[in-house]
């Protein structure tokens, strides 16, 4: 059985999704970041770094990963699915995994921070972000054109990108003219186990909604970059 230490974030849902989608059985225990669950000393001895998500697999000894990639390649490599076995193929895998890792997640996190949460609005830093977002969006997208998946089938590259790439609105940046990256959108959401999984734990997704959830949303947010 997998404990999933979560919270309802992209990188939260790349291990949830990951899990629906391998149709593994598993506990969901919902960090709330803004009350600071992440630094208590039970959370930090799985996790010296204090982040979401953490799985613990008590079938193999309680053993813990922590950060949000390693937790998918373990899945992976542990059911025999979503992952490649020859060494090119896990290679081509693991690069895409990396560029969600080092370039999307980090500036979309970043355009969030400015666009959404900081509570001045400076213009340079917001702009700065969300054209390197775009500009990733648009390395995507050129890829996606000859290429029905990120990599040469559907694995855990595709669940790392889309549980980030699909909150764009969020980070105020156009998808306009990503004709190629749409497509693939659309055929990502299309898939129940990652519907399933971005429900895991409920939060932020009625923010993406409703005004008012919004509101108390980026108040949470707003108190987690204090801390």
């Amino acid at each position: 059985m997998i404990e999933l230490y979560t919270a309802s974030t992209p990188n939260g849902h790349k291990a949830s999704c990951t899990l629906e989608e391998l149709g593994l059985e598993y506990n969901v225990h919902s960090i709330n970041l803004g009350e600071g669950d992440q630094h208590t000393a039970k959370f930090l001895k799985m996790n010296p770094n204090g982040r979401i998500p953490v799985i613990v697999d008590t079938a193999n000894d309680n053993f813990a990963v922590f950060e949000s990639g390693a937790i998918m390649i373990y899945l992976a490599e542990q059911t025999g699915q979503l992952m490649p076995t020859d060494v090119k193929g896990r290679s081509e895998v693991i690069q895409w995994l990396m560029f969600q890792m080092g370039g999307i997640g980090p500036m979309m996190g970043q355009a969030n921070v400015f666009y959404r949460y900081f509570p001045e609005k400076l213009q340079p830093a917001i702009s700065r972000y969300q054209n390197e977002v775009r500009r990733l969006f648009e390395v995507l997208d050129t890829h996606l054109a000859n290429n029905e998946w990120l990599a040469n089938d559907y694995s855990i590259a595709d669940i790392a990108n889309w549980c980030w790439v699909r909150t764009y609105k969020w980070s105020g940046v156009s998808r306009d003219g990503l004709e190629n990256l749409d497509r693939w959108l659309d055929v990502m959401k299309q898939k129940p186990g990652l519907q399933a999984g971005i429900q895991v734990p409920r939060a932020a997704e009625d923010a993406l909604k409703d005004d008012e959830a919004t509101e108390k949303f980026v108040k949470g947010a707003q108190t987690m970059l204090q801390t």
